[in-house]
């Protein structure tokens, strides 16, 4: 066999694996936005699953209240205040959740899946009081 068509071939087999590291790459990026976007669907739905539970809840529970009883404008105002009460560490708290789940929280790469280890920036966010 002649040098130059060994050499030929080497190339000829060079190239080809440059363009299967091409594919390889397009893959495993196409790979981790459908686990993020796996993941994202999955929290949703459990978030969903919980307030339709809890509207299911609330709605069995609720007993019949003569809505004539009180203003319109006082049943308003307690709702807003139940609802702001019970939701102020309730965002931390999801946030926290979603970092242990694999997600960035921080600034820099939000909703992004953690792919190696703990971010910096999303310890120090859980960090502040």
């Amino acid at each position: 066999m002649p040098m130059k068509d060994v050499y030929l071939g080497v190339d000829e087999l060079e190239a080809k694996l440059g363009g299967l590291h091409t594919e390889f790459g397009s893959l495993k990026l196409k790979i981790k936005e459908l686990v993020e976007e796996n993941q994202r669907l999955r929290i949703e739905n459990q978030q969903l699953r919980k307030i339709f539970k809890r509207e299911n809840i609330e709605f069995a529970a609720e007993p019949a209240v003569d809505v004539s009883e009180e203003p319109a404008d006082t049943r308003q105002q307690e709702q807003a205040e139940t609802a702001a009460g019970s939701s102020i560490g309730e965002g931390y708290d999801n946030l926290a959740r979603l970092y242990h789940e694999g997600f960035h929280i921080c600034n820099v790469y939000y909703g992004h899946l953690r792919m190696e280890g703990d971010c910096l920036f999303c310890l120090s966010f859980l960090s502040k009081p």
